[in-house]
Parts: structure tokens; sequence; C-alpha cells
């Protein structure tokens, strides 16, 4: 039996099911993002007077928190374009 075969779909597989795993990252940033602006709105709609403070932290706590699904999203990309290649290049 040829075991490189079965180490190149393992590869694969592993691969396959790494970014899957990291595409999920998306979902908790929608969240606190969706969290955010309600709290946002809640805040502005009991003190009209703090609008423009209040949406500036808004906005620059949703930037931060949508890196996080950047980076999950990039992690994704490059399991399924780099890695099968890089894994290929050792298993022969």
């Amino acid at each position: 039996m040829d075991f490189t075969v079965l180490a190149k779909g393992i590869a694969l597989a592993g691969c396959a099911i790494g970014a899957g795993l990291a595409l999920i990252a998306g979902i908790g940033p929608g969240i606190g993002e969706g969290n955010a602006v309600a709290k946002a709105l809640e805040a502005i709609g009991r003190q009209p007077e703090c609008r423009s403070e209040v949406t500036s932290t808004m906005l620059l706590g949703c930037a931060i928190a949508e890196t996080t699904g950047i980076y999950g999203f990039v992690t994704g990309l490059l399991l399924i374009f780099v890695a099968p290649g890089t894994f290929m290049r050792f298993l022969g």
C-alpha cells in the first residue's frame, strides 16, 4: 500500500477542515459589532448630546473587532490555496 497517497489525503483533509474552522471566526465580530451598535444607539437615545463621542468610539471599536474576522478570513485563504502545495512538496 502506498502511504504517500494516504498522507496527501490526510494533509488535504486537514487543510479543508482548518479552513472551515478559520472561516467560522467571522461569526464573532458580526455578533460583537451588532451588540456595539445596539448599545450605541441606546446611549444616543438616552443622551442625544453625546452623539459624536459615542459614534466615534463605536466606530473605533467596530474597526478593531473586525480585524478578528479578517485574520480568520486570511487564515482560511492560506489554508485553502497555500498550505496544500506546501504539504505536497514535503510529502513527495
